[in-house]
Protein backbone atom coordinates (compact mmCIF):
# COMPACT_ATOMS: atom_id res chain seq x y z
CA UNK A 1 0.00 0.00 0.00
CA UNK A 2 1.44 3.00 -0.85
CA UNK A 3 1.74 6.65 1.43
CA UNK A 4 -1.53 8.31 -0.66
CA UNK A 5 -3.60 5.18 0.06
CA UNK A 6 -2.49 4.87 4.18
CA UNK A 7 -3.57 8.44 4.25
CA UNK A 8 -6.41 8.19 2.69
CA UNK A 9 -7.49 5.29 4.34
CA UNK A 10 -6.75 6.94 8.03
CA UNK A 11 -8.72 9.64 6.96
CA UNK A 12 -11.70 7.84 5.94
CA UNK A 13 -11.33 5.82 9.37
CA UNK A 14 -11.24 9.31 11.71
CA UNK A 15 -14.21 11.24 9.22
CA UNK A 16 -16.33 7.65 9.46
CA UNK A 17 -15.91 7.40 12.82
CA UNK A 18 -17.44 11.05 13.57
CA UNK A 19 -20.63 10.47 11.24
CA UNK A 20 -19.21 12.62 8.36
CA UNK A 21 -20.71 11.28 5.01
CA UNK A 22 -18.19 10.14 2.96
CA UNK A 23 -18.85 8.84 -0.70
CA UNK A 24 -16.16 7.12 -3.33
CA UNK A 25 -14.50 9.28 -5.92
CA UNK A 26 -14.91 12.91 -6.83
CA UNK A 27 -17.26 15.45 -5.64
CA UNK A 28 -20.10 16.11 -7.83
CA UNK A 29 -20.99 19.26 -9.72
CA UNK A 30 -24.15 20.00 -9.32
CA UNK A 31 -25.89 23.12 -10.56
CA UNK A 32 -26.14 26.39 -8.65
CA UNK A 33 -28.82 28.90 -8.44
CA UNK A 34 -28.70 31.03 -11.50
CA UNK A 35 -28.60 35.08 -11.12
CA UNK A 36 -27.90 34.46 -7.19
CA UNK A 37 -27.71 37.85 -5.13
CA UNK A 38 -25.93 37.89 -2.50
CA UNK A 39 -27.62 41.15 -1.28
CA UNK A 40 -31.00 39.40 -0.86
CA UNK A 41 -29.26 36.60 0.97
CA UNK A 42 -27.78 38.15 3.67
CA UNK A 43 -30.04 38.16 7.47
CA UNK A 44 -30.42 34.86 9.89
CA UNK A 45 -31.14 31.70 8.50
CA UNK A 46 -32.79 28.64 10.41
CA UNK A 47 -30.88 25.39 10.00
CA UNK A 48 -33.72 22.55 8.98
CA UNK A 49 -31.59 20.01 7.80
CA UNK A 50 -28.24 19.10 7.42
CA UNK A 51 -25.69 15.95 6.53
CA UNK A 52 -23.63 15.23 10.09
CA UNK A 53 -20.30 16.58 10.33
CA UNK A 54 -17.30 16.69 12.40
CA UNK A 55 -17.76 20.17 13.29
CA UNK A 56 -20.87 20.69 14.00
CA UNK A 57 -22.49 18.93 16.83
CA UNK A 58 -25.19 20.88 18.21
CA UNK A 59 -28.86 22.06 17.71
CA UNK A 60 -30.55 25.07 17.37
CA UNK A 61 -27.78 26.24 14.24
CA UNK A 62 -28.26 29.12 12.67
CA UNK A 63 -26.39 30.94 10.58
CA UNK A 64 -26.18 34.84 9.78
CA UNK A 65 -24.56 36.38 6.91
CA UNK A 66 -23.88 40.76 6.96
CA UNK A 67 -21.95 42.78 4.51
CA UNK A 68 -18.37 43.11 5.52
CA UNK A 69 -16.98 44.60 2.51
CA UNK A 70 -17.78 44.67 -1.45
CA UNK A 71 -17.92 41.06 -2.41
CA UNK A 72 -17.21 40.08 1.10
CA UNK A 73 -20.01 38.44 3.47
CA UNK A 74 -19.27 38.06 6.99
CA UNK A 75 -20.95 34.87 8.19
CA UNK A 76 -21.42 34.28 11.90
CA UNK A 77 -22.45 30.32 12.87
CA UNK A 78 -24.13 29.53 15.90
CA UNK A 79 -25.12 26.63 18.01
CA UNK A 80 -26.72 25.13 20.93
CA UNK A 81 -24.32 22.32 22.23
CA UNK A 82 -25.89 19.49 24.51
CA UNK A 83 -24.12 21.47 27.61
CA UNK A 84 -26.14 24.24 27.29
CA UNK A 85 -23.62 26.25 26.32
CA UNK A 86 -23.81 28.49 23.22
CA UNK A 87 -20.73 27.96 20.40
CA UNK A 88 -20.44 30.19 17.32
CA UNK A 89 -17.69 30.66 15.05
CA UNK A 90 -17.27 33.51 12.30
CA UNK A 91 -15.71 34.03 9.33
CA UNK A 92 -16.03 35.12 5.77
CA UNK A 93 -17.16 34.13 2.21
CA UNK A 94 -16.54 35.34 -1.40
CA UNK A 95 -17.36 34.47 -4.83
CA UNK A 96 -13.69 33.90 -6.78
CA UNK A 97 -15.73 33.81 -9.71
CA UNK A 98 -18.11 36.89 -10.34
CA UNK A 99 -19.66 34.63 -13.34
CA UNK A 100 -20.67 32.17 -10.69
CA UNK A 101 -21.70 34.46 -7.79
CA UNK A 102 -23.56 31.45 -6.12
CA UNK A 103 -20.04 29.22 -5.44
CA UNK A 104 -18.75 30.78 -2.62
CA UNK A 105 -15.71 29.96 -0.85
CA UNK A 106 -16.15 30.21 2.91
CA UNK A 107 -13.19 30.44 5.46
CA UNK A 108 -12.98 30.46 9.55
CA UNK A 109 -9.41 30.41 9.76
CA UNK A 110 -6.46 32.41 8.92
CA UNK A 111 -4.41 30.31 6.40
CA UNK A 112 -7.30 27.11 6.36
CA UNK A 113 -8.46 26.65 2.98
CA UNK A 114 -12.03 27.67 2.24
CA UNK A 115 -14.47 25.42 1.95
CA UNK A 116 -17.13 25.24 -0.76
CA UNK A 117 -20.45 26.50 0.08
CA UNK A 118 -22.78 26.72 -3.46
CA UNK A 119 -26.26 28.08 -3.41
CA UNK A 120 -28.06 25.52 -5.20
CA UNK A 121 -31.33 27.10 -4.59
CA UNK A 122 -32.89 30.08 -2.87
CA UNK A 123 -36.05 32.03 -2.82
CA UNK A 124 -34.27 34.40 -0.31
CA UNK A 125 -37.11 35.00 1.65
CA UNK A 126 -37.83 31.04 2.42
CA UNK A 127 -35.52 28.73 1.75
CA UNK A 128 -31.88 27.72 0.76
CA UNK A 129 -29.98 25.03 -0.05
CA UNK A 130 -26.70 24.59 0.57
CA UNK A 131 -24.10 21.78 -0.85
CA UNK A 132 -20.11 21.84 -0.29
CA UNK A 133 -17.50 19.01 -1.24
CA UNK A 134 -14.17 18.25 -0.32
CA UNK A 135 -12.41 15.94 -2.20
CA UNK A 136 -9.85 13.27 -0.63
CA UNK A 137 -8.06 11.21 -3.11
CA UNK A 138 -10.50 7.86 -3.73
CA UNK A 139 -13.61 9.54 -1.98
CA UNK A 140 -15.42 12.96 -0.89
CA UNK A 141 -17.03 14.50 2.14
CA UNK A 142 -20.51 16.04 1.55
CA UNK A 143 -21.84 19.01 3.42
CA UNK A 144 -25.59 19.73 2.92
CA UNK A 145 -27.67 22.13 4.25
CA UNK A 146 -31.77 23.05 4.20
CA UNK A 147 -31.89 26.55 5.65
CA UNK A 148 -35.12 28.49 6.33
CA UNK A 149 -35.97 32.08 7.58
CA UNK A 150 -38.26 30.68 10.47
CA UNK A 151 -37.31 27.66 12.32
CA UNK A 152 -39.62 25.55 10.38
CA UNK A 153 -40.28 24.74 6.89
CA UNK A 154 -43.01 23.65 5.20
CA UNK A 155 -43.15 19.70 3.90
CA UNK A 156 -43.64 20.47 0.10
CA UNK A 157 -40.65 22.80 -0.03
CA UNK A 158 -38.81 20.06 1.90
CA UNK A 159 -39.49 17.60 -0.24
CA UNK A 160 -38.44 20.24 -3.75
CA UNK A 161 -34.99 20.26 -1.81
CA UNK A 162 -34.77 16.58 -1.44
CA UNK A 163 -35.65 16.21 -5.17
CA UNK A 164 -32.42 18.41 -6.29
CA UNK A 165 -30.51 17.40 -3.55
CA UNK A 166 -31.24 13.35 -5.18
CA UNK A 167 -30.71 14.43 -8.82
CA UNK A 168 -26.89 15.73 -7.69
CA UNK A 169 -26.22 12.20 -6.17
CA UNK A 170 -26.94 13.33 -2.25
CA UNK A 171 -27.99 10.60 -0.28
CA UNK A 172 -30.88 12.28 1.11
CA UNK A 173 -31.25 9.59 4.13
CA UNK A 174 -28.17 10.52 5.71
CA UNK A 175 -29.85 14.38 6.30
CA UNK A 176 -30.67 14.66 9.75
CA UNK A 177 -33.36 17.35 11.65
CA UNK A 178 -31.86 20.12 13.75
CA UNK A 179 -33.84 20.45 16.76
CA UNK A 180 -35.12 24.35 16.32
CA UNK A 181 -38.18 23.83 19.13
CA UNK A 182 -38.46 27.37 20.70
CA UNK A 183 -38.34 25.95 24.49
CA UNK A 184 -35.49 23.67 23.91
CA UNK A 185 -33.41 26.74 21.98
CA UNK A 186 -34.45 29.36 24.08
CA UNK A 187 -30.62 29.55 25.91
CA UNK A 188 -29.67 31.37 22.18
CA UNK A 189 -31.75 34.11 22.84
CA UNK A 190 -29.87 35.05 25.92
Amino acid sequence: MNAIQVISLTLLSVLAANAQVLVAGKCPQPAVKENFDAAQYLGKWFEIEKLPTIFQKGECSTATYSLLSPGVVGVLNTELLADGTVNSIEGSATAPDSSEPAKLEVSFFENSPPGNYWVLSTDYTGHSLVFGCSDYGLFHAEFTWILSREPTLAGETLSELHDILASAGVKVSKLVDTNQDEDYCSPMEQ
